[in-house]
């Protein structure tokens, strides 16, 4: 009878016992539904059983493990769904982005969809709810794993199992259909209560609950401008052959490394030129507001828009909000008492628009600079006077927020949007988190240019991404244009920089379980040399060697 320790206290339970069986019994004292275990310092699903004496603590759908393994199982679901509906007819589910709390999935098949067809595909998906359908989990030899997938059909998976260093992989089998999955899944279809399917241009729209509400579905609001940028996006990828990780891997096994870098490197600065243009035709324009959420490049991108803007007759000045910043003593602060620099009070709103007013009529001005180890803002003779083609380039997360620029007329203003929207999957029913993208990113930068630790900027992110979720992506609509910064190389070059970072991070840290995961998830990735990046890549903002001063 293996003894566990549960919420401090001491419990036995027979060998072979579920953890299902364990939660159901401890779900009473917990608000929201227990999807997994803690078991000493690893990870369980339900479906996983009691083996030795172990500390076992919890994991529910209000934490991200626990979201993000009832959305896992929730996609699986729809994908069995469609195929369900579609009937004879073949049809391939292809999990393309994640726009607010929804999933938009292609649907590859010999007909459209259709309204009725996605009613169809929730009523079935309600169907498996009350059928209590078990989900299994077992191991396969590598050879056999490819050989199940092959005979579904899924040539994306034997492309990415083709550079598996593991023997084995782990196949999920949902009534008649088999899948894999990259994380935990749940144990039976009961678990998922709050879905929503819908049509959603040519695919379908899967709503789930946030993390922030676990048991109820909060609608997105229309996000059409980011939708947009996300299909260009995989249109790129298209037409370069590289939508999933095992075409990256091919295309670098093949040798055609450099072509492909370059090809998306023309893309995107075909893309700069063109908001270029339009900023040049906006005749009014005097300040180019952009803002995006961390790691997203917004330097390495003001710093090519500008050089792009000058092919036009623009005069570009470069000008960041954190020069702004309220002095150290007057930043409000957080619940814990640490400074809340992500808030729009941490900056001098008013002393902005002063300026900025002050430089649209003619005068000349004295910017400030912020001193960030006095923690205070200095005067230091930076004088400014608009001429005719001046520009000011403005970056700051505050930057698409009308309250940042009140004072000044709307005309004057082009506000870019700027976000690492990673269109790349690992496969097609296994998409890549752009927080990961962002996240891998940071991690790498902040090791190059603050000596900062992997351990210690995991354990900033998730107040990083809240001040992001406050501050940035409710204006992200009203961007003029929007700039996609994901490069769809990157983390073969990244991987080679954060693996080490992350490798330090030790199993009695509580960071080490995010480490773990990222550092399976670059496992997929063959390792590419940073050497050929082209000096201005927004690659190099992280990695070093940019010409920029990043």
């Amino acid at each position: 009878m293996p003894k566990l320790i549960i919420n401090g206290q001491e419990k036995e339970y027979p060998r072979g016992t579920t953890f299902e069986e364990i939660a159901h019994e401890y779900q009473p004292q917990y608000k929201n539904q227990i999807v997994a275990v803690i078991y000493g310092s690893r990870i369980r699903e339900l479906m996983k059983k009691v083996d030795r004496d172990e500390n076992l603590s919890f994991i529910t759908t209000a934490d991200e493990i626990g979201n993000n393994t009832y959305t896992r199982t929730a996609l699986m679901m729809l994908i069995k769904a469609v195929r369900d509906v579609a009937g004879r007819t073949p049809a391939q589910t292809i999990i393309d982005y994640k726009v607010g709390n929804a999933f938009y999935c292609r649907v590859k098949a010999d007909f459209k969809v259709s309204e009725v067809f996605a009613e169809q595909v929730q009523k079935r998906m309600e169907e498996m709810v009350q059928e209590m359908i078990p989900i299994t989990k077992k191991g396969f030899p590598l050879a056999d794993a490819v050989d199940i997938f092959g005979k579904e059909g899924m040539e994306d998976k034997v492309r990415l199992l083709r550079y598996r260093r593991s023997s084995e992989v782990n196949v999920y089998k949902l009534d008649d259909f088999s899948d894999y999955f990259y994380g935990y899944m749940l144990p039976n279809t009961s678990y998922i209560k709050w879905f929503k399917v819908e049509k959603h241009h040519e695919g379908l729209l899967l709503n789930l609950p946030s993390r922030k509400h676990p048991d109820e579905i909060t609608e997105s609001e229309p996000r059409e401008k980011l939708f947009t940028e996300l299909v260009r996006s995989t249109n790129w990828g298209e037409m370069m052959g590289v939508e999933t990780v095992g075409d990256l891997n091919d295309a670098v096994c093949r040798g055609d490394f450099d072509n492909l870098m370059l090809v998306q490197e023309a893309l995107q600065e075909r893309r700069i030129g063109e908001i270029a243009q339009k900023i040049y035709e906006s005749k009014h324009v005097r300040f180019v507001m952009i803002a995006g959420p961390s790691s997203s490049g917004k330097t390495s991108f003001a710093n090519r828009l500008s050089i792009q803007m000058r092919t036009y007759g623009l005069n570009p000045h470069p000008i960041s909000l954190d020069n702004y910043f309220v002095n150290r003593e007057k930043t409000p602060l957080n619940e814990d008492g640490s400074y809340n620099f992500e808030c729009l009070e941490a900056l001098d709103v008013e002393q902005f628009n002063k300026d900025m007013v002050a430089l649209l009529n003619g005068e000349e001005v004295e910017l400030p600079t912020f001193n960030f180890v006095t923690g205070k803002r200095e005067m230091n003779g930076d004088y400014m006077k608009l001429n005719p083609g001046d520009v000011l380039v403005i970056e700051g997360i505050h930057g698409l927020n009308e309250k940042m620029s009140y004072a000044l007329p709307s005309e004057s203003k082009f506000k870019i949007y700027i976000s690492a929207l990673t269109t790349l999957s690992v496969d097609a029913h296994n998409r890549i988190p752009t927080t990961d993208g962002r996240l891998i990113r940071r991690i790498v930068r902040d090791a190059r240019t603050r000596g900062a630790t992997a351990k210690h900027t995991i354990a900033m992110w998730d107040s990083v991404r809240r001040g992001e979720e406050q501050n940035i992506f409710p204006f992200q609509e009203s961007a003029d244009e929007m700039f996609n910064s994901a490069q769809i190389y990157e983390l073969a070059v990244l991987k080679q920089y954060a693996e080490p970072l992350l490798f330090a991070i030790k199993p009695e840290d509580p960071e080490f379980f995010e480490a773990k995961r990222l550092l399976k998830f670059l496992d997929y990735f063959v390792a590419v040399d940073s050497q050929s990046l082209p000096k201005n890549s927004i690659t190099r903002e992280f990695v070093g060697g940019s010409c920029f001063n990043v």
